[in-house]
């Protein structure tokens, strides 16, 4: 492949820390990076901090590129990359917050006002304080929460009668909002 010269030479000054050359290169390729972020992702604000990312690892990725594709293809694949972990993470986080059941976030809102918690610490909090409970509490929030089962369905599944098991539901509630509070 014929590798650009003008890129070739901008790349040497980058790398020799020539800030003029990575502002000309950032110069150069920012609005179609930004462009094609924008494209996959719907909020303005996301595809900037994103586009500053793309930047930031395309720094920190040129001491691995070897020239085996134009520095515009090698951004791009960065940008792309990117791309593909903001939309997955948002994904995890769509489906790991929409399965908590409401009592779990409304104990939460310290958290998220905070934001002291990533998304990440947060699961495994919640985790720990679920392998924590008693098996019964565990069983009936995971039907309950996880798997979306109705009461009448667990009752039946734990041969308790519907009294019983809501009782046990709202122990088992109780127990998880006192442990996961004590742990924060």
């Amino acid at each position: 492949m014929e590798f650009n010269k003008e890129d070739k030479e901008l790349l040497s000054r980058i790398i020799k820390k020539d800030e003029r050359a990575l502002l000309r290169l950032y110069k150069k390729y920012q609005p179609s990076v930004f462009r094609y972020v924008r494209s996959q992702i719907n909020s303005y604000q996301t595809a900037e901090e994103l586009t500053q990312d793309i930047f930031i690892n395309f720094i920190e990725a040129l001491r691995d590129f070897r020239f085996q594709s134009s520095l515009k293809t090698f951004l791009f694949s960065i940008a792309r990359h990117k791309v593909v972990d903001q939309i997955r993470k948002r994904k995890i986080k769509d489906v790991f917050f929409s399965k908590l059941p409401a009592f779990i976030v409304e104990s939460l809102k310290i958290v998220f006002i905070d934001e002291e918690i990533d998304k990440k610490e947060l699961k495994e909090k919640i985790t720990k304080v679920l392998d924590g409970l008693p098996n019964d509490y565990r069983l009936i929030l995971r039907l309950k929460y996880v798997e979306g089962i109705k009461m009448k369905e667990i009752s039946s599944k734990l041969r308790m009668n519907f009294k019983a098991t809501e009782s046990l539901l709202f122990r088992a509630r109780k127990s998880f909002i006192k442990v996961f509070n004590d742990e924060l």
